[in-house]
């Protein structure tokens, strides 16, 4: 009994003692705290679906917040441990949804620390809630990133939050200038401002002022903030305790000061996308501290320092895209923690670095599309780490060394666009890489049975070498996980015909690339495989495709055997294909028995067929309409005849109809009523009558050609109708009358090239018409910029799909195919136009070629002529004008074609520049001209004109014209119509540029192509 007694006696004692320390009943959680928060609850929403991102999930269940919880211990709530005042809110990434008023009761926590909402959903203008922000006094850290706040900045959240430590208004909707009031945060140690939006903006007064007042700056980000505004020179002010400098896509300009790149305690600088920020790195006294590096896309000049040796502690470099030269330091010894580093885009030079090479961390290298030579090394044991190496687009030499296949963490291997040769070294240890790209170098001999020993290898590329050999199916059958095969221009590699080829599989086989071997027969071994996409253009392969030989390929989507000597198809290969290509074979005899026989099941799913210049005759058949889903039938250069089939309008995703150059008759079938089609090639067969109004309903038509053929009818009202028509041809027909009016009162925004020759059009050029012509009126687009894709990167095949178009000057024919997007003509000879030329037509500055010759114009030559500085051939003979030939018309420069023959021309013919290249021709008939070339002489002439400089002047900038070259190119067919002839003038460059010009064009879109018959899918 005495023993319970003392027992209960130390109980009590020991609970009296903890009750002192701390009562067993008390709740940190200030209640009308507790119940501010409850009530914030409720004015807002999760929703993940209103998220930015499709698969976010909340980062803090809010709906976890109650009354019988401590609320010290709900998610995203910290209190102090003393007061029990609430400090700390997070509740970023947690699919929130709602506003912010200034009434809202989260405001009433006034002892809050710091807050962050960063990355929901809030809604409304932050300049209605910023003054709700101002009873934070105690506020240290402000975070409302990626929210969908609009408005301006307030400049009382400046003023009122001086105690402010870390502030993060990045990614939200705010708008126009940054308040200088910033500067009054003088205890900012981090500042983020990121507008991803180019919505908000900093002036050169305020940068200056925030960079002399916010002396305790560590991190400053202002990425993608419009600084087009702001001078470099407050740079200098900078706070020499800044660590971190991100100043990305913020249009900054001029000559960057290389002080910042040593401020004593940087780590991280980021300049990225400022393409006209300009400068040059330090060639002493970097940030010995720097770690990581990012001037790409920027116009960072001169060449890489031996300094940048002295960057110990560097662990990530980026300086693509500048206009650095000069050779790589050999000075990466000492560089132990880099793992990333891009030289690409620049203009480098000389061999490879030998260091570069002996980077134990490296992850990444990328040297890309410079101008680097010599051979790599023979032997390498690094790089072990290496999981991307870019050494594309240079002039790298000598064999391809065995190492690089043996890297173990490399996935990828592009070596394309070299000077290697081969034989490809015998690869001893195959290692886990996945891709090889070898593609346009000078690699010869055969294939290294060695590389198919590269079982993981999903994607090989050993296009436009010089390979030799067989590729036989037991060697590729080692290479269970390849997609994409690509050996195409090799003219002497060629496929393995052997019976016993069927035996083997390709299970992950997609994508084969022939084009341009020596391969003779159709191939047999890639039928047990799941091929979608198979190229044998350009081959040798003759005769015809057996049943044998097509059955088995039920994957096969896309086929291009063009360019081959096919004779006959028994059957196609496969049911499913979706893109077939015959076009340039020797296929012969009626279409319904070449490619439609009824016996051959129906391609339900052909989306393209072509089938041009080969040796089809007879009619074509209506069952070519149970092609439900095609939207381009090419047909042309062929020999076919009879009508065309009225079925036609039962092809409702038709978007490109090309049957030209045949013997059609008839009349065009009045059933053009769906609104797919684009394009419709017509000409060159014997097609007569009206021009049928149905095409009215077409109107995303961009491309009409109805020339040489017989048609009969007035110009065609419903033309006008056609907002999107690019290029209209009708020339060499019977098209009678004037212009109508309805013509000049349309929107002609998108016509370019416009060729009404040879009919019988009447009356005047109407002023209305020709200011209509907007796409005339625009400065020349450059070629370069011409693209294959839409926005999301899908290829527009109508785009790519060459469609020739014939233009005629001076009794030339030229054929325009990839120069169709930016040649810019209009073509009214042989009619019976009259009147004079209004001097509207001055304003067409696109213009490249102007014919109105073998008309009854009258009147002077307009001296607005002048304002045509895109015009290379100019012919205006055999008309009724008169007076002067205007002597600003030697403004024109890049004029090389010039006819004026029989008019009743007068006075002296103008000298200088282009004018002094052409001969009588383009003069003779004047019977009042004077002066050379003529034999005549002027009356009371000064005197000879000087000699013209081959060097003029053309917009600011001296270009070289060397014209008896340009001239000759012309004697030859060289110059405009010839595909990219054009260039020779809108850039002035001769003419052996134009040819670099010209394969580099025909390289890239080789690429594209076999790039995207890999992507497409």
């Amino acid at each position: 009994m005495g023993s319970l007694c003392l027992v209960l006696v130390i109980l009590q004692l020991s609970w009296s003692l903890s009750s002192t320390v701390a009562p067993p009943s008390s709740h940190l959680c200030l209640p009308h705290q507790r119940d501010a928060l409850l009530h914030f609850k409720t004015t807002i929403s999760v929703d993940c679906d209103d998220y930015f991102d499709g698969d976010a999930y909340p980062k803090i269940d809010i709906e976890s917040w109650n009354k019988s919880i401590d609320c010290c211990s709900w998610e995203g709530v910290e209190c102090d441990n003393v007061t029990g005042h609430v400090i700390g809110i997070d509740l970023s990434h947690s699919c929130l949804v709602g506003s912010l008023f200034a009434s809202n009761s989260l405001f009433q926590l006034h002892n809050l620390q710091w807050l962050d909402l960063s990355s929901n959903h809030f809604r409304g203008s932050l300049l209605e809630n910023t003054s709700s922000l101002f009873h934070f006094h105690g506020l240290r850290r402000l975070n409302l990133a990626d929210n969908a706040f609009d408005g301006a900045i307030s400049t009382e959240l400046f003023s009122q939050l001086v105690s402010l430590t870390h502030l993060n208004l990045s990614s939200n909707g705010f708008y126009g200038l940054i308040p200088h009031q910033i500067n009054l945060l003088s205890s900012l140690v981090s500042l983020d401002l990121s507008s991803y939006g180019l919505d908000l903006r900093f002036d050169s007064q305020g940068f200056d002022m925030l960079a002399r007042n916010l002396t305790k700056l560590r991190n400053l980000v202002l990425d993608t903030v419009d600084m087009s505004d702001v001078a470099l020179t407050p740079f200098l002010n900078l706070s020499s305790s800044l660590e971190y400098l991100s100043l990305s896509g913020c249009k900054l300009h001029g000559e960057f000061p290389t002080q910042v790149f040593q401020l004593p305690n940087l780590k991280v600088l980021y300049l990225s996308e400022n393409e006209s920020l300009t400068g040059y790195l330090p060639n002493t006294s970097w940030s010995s501290g720097l770690e990581l590096l990012d001037l790409s896309n920027c116009g960072f000049r001169g060449s890489i320092p031996a300094s940048f040796g002295n960057l110990t502690q560097i662990i990530s470099v980026d300086l693509s895209g500048n206009s650095l030269e000069g050779q790589i330091p050999d000075v990466f010894g000492n560089l132990r923690k880099l793992t990333f580093l891009s030289f690409s885009s620049c203009s480098l030079s000389g061999p490879l670095p030998i260091t570069i090479f002996n980077l134990t961390k490296i992850t990444s290298l990328d040297l890309s599309s410079n101008h680097l030579e010599g051979p790599l090394p023979n032997h390498v044991s690094e790089l072990q780490l290496l999981e991307e190496l870019g050494l594309s687009n240079n002039s790298i030499s000598g064999v391809v060394p065995f190492w690089l296949f043996t890297l173990p963490s490399l996935p990828r291997l592009d070596l394309s666009y070299n000077k290697l040769v081969g034989p490809i070294d015998r690869i001893q240890k195959p290692s886990s890489i996945q891709e090889v790209h070898l593609r346009y170098n000078n690699i010869g001999a055969p294939i290294p049975d060695s590389i198919f020993d590269l079982v993981n290898l999903t994607w090989l590329d050993l296009s436009s070498n010089n390979l030799s050999g067989v590729i036989k199916s037991d060697m590729l059958s080692k290479l269970t996980s390849l997609e994409v095969l690509d050996v195409s221009n090799n003219s002497l590699l060629s496929l393995s015909t052997s019976g016993n080829d069927v035996n083997y599989s390709f299970p992950q086989l997609t994508t084969v690339n022939f084009s341009g071997c020596g391969v003779r027969q159709f191939p047999n071994f890639f039928r047990t495989s799941n091929l979608e996409s198979l190229d044998l253009s350009n081959n040798r392969i003759s005769g015809g495709i057996s049943k044998w030989e097509a059955e088995g390929w039920e994957g096969l989507q896309w086929l291009d055997l063009s360019h081959n000597f096919l004779t006959a198809l028994e059957q196609f290969p496969g049911n499913n294909l979706e893109k077939l290509n015959l076009h340039s074979n020797l296929l012969q005899g009626p279409i319904l028995s070449t490619c439609l026989n009824p016996q051959i099941p129906i391609l339900k799913e052909l989306e393209e067929f072509i089938i041009s210049e080969n040796k089809l005759t007879g009619n074509v058949p209506s069952s070519i309409c149970n092609l439900s889903s095609l939207a381009l039938l090419d047909l042309s250069e062929n020999s076919l005849s009879g009508t065309i089939p009225d079925c036609l309008e039962n092809l409702c995703y038709l978007q490109t109809l090309d049957l030209q150059m045949n013997n059609f008759i008839g009349k065009i079938p009045n059933s053009f009523v769906n609104n797919s089609l684009s394009r419709l090639l017509l000409n060159d067969n014997q097609l007569e009558g009206l021009v049928p109004s149905s095409l009215a309903n077409s109107t995303l038509l961009e491309l009409l050609n109805l020339g040489n053929n017989k048609l009969t009818d007035r110009f065609p009202r419903w033309i006008a109708s056609l907002p999107s028509l690019q290029v209209l041809i009708l020339k060499f027909n019977r098209f009678y009358g004037s212009l109508p009016h309805s013509l000049a009162s349309s929107n002609l925004s998108a016509l370019r090239i416009i060729d009404l020759s040879a009919n019988e059009f009447t009356g005047t050029l109407s002023t209305k018409l020709l200011q209509n012509l907007k796409a005339m009126k625009d400065k020349p687009r450059e070629w370069l910029n011409s693209s294959y894709t839409n926005f999301f990167g899908v290829v527009d095949v109508s785009s790519i799909y060459e469609i020739p178009v014939n233009v005629t000057t001076k009794g030339l024919e030229m054929e325009l195919t990839k120069t169709l997007d930016i040649f810019i003509s209009m073509d009214l000879s042989n009619n019976q136009f009259s009147g004079e030329i209004p001097e509207d037509v001055g304003r067409l500055i696109s213009l490249q070629m102007l014919n109105f010759s073998y008309n009854n114009f009258t009147g002077p030559i307009p001296a607005s002529f002048r304002n045509l500085v895109a015009l290379e051939s100019l012919d205006l003979s055999s008309n009724k004008f008169s007076g002067g030939i205007p002597s600003q018309m030697t403004k024109l420069t890049f004029l090389a074609v010039l006819n004026l023959s029989n008019n009743k021309l007068v006075g002296p013919i103008p000298h200088g520049n282009q004018f002094d290249t052409f001969d009588n021709d383009s003069y003779s008939g004047n019977l009042g001209l004077c002066g050379l070339p003529l034999s005549k002489q002027c009356v009371n002439h000064r005197g000879p004109d000087p000699p013209s400089p081959l060097v003029v002047e053309h917009e600011g900038s001296k270009i070289p014209f060397f014209w008896q070259v340009v001239m000759m190119g012309y004697g030859s067919g060289v110059v405009i119509g010839l595909s990219l002839g054009y260039i020779v003038f809108t850039t002035g460059r001769p003419w052996w540029f134009v040819r670099k010009v010209e394969r580099d064009w025909q390289y890239n879109f080789t690429k594209w192509v076999q790039r995207n018959k890999v992507r497409r899918n």
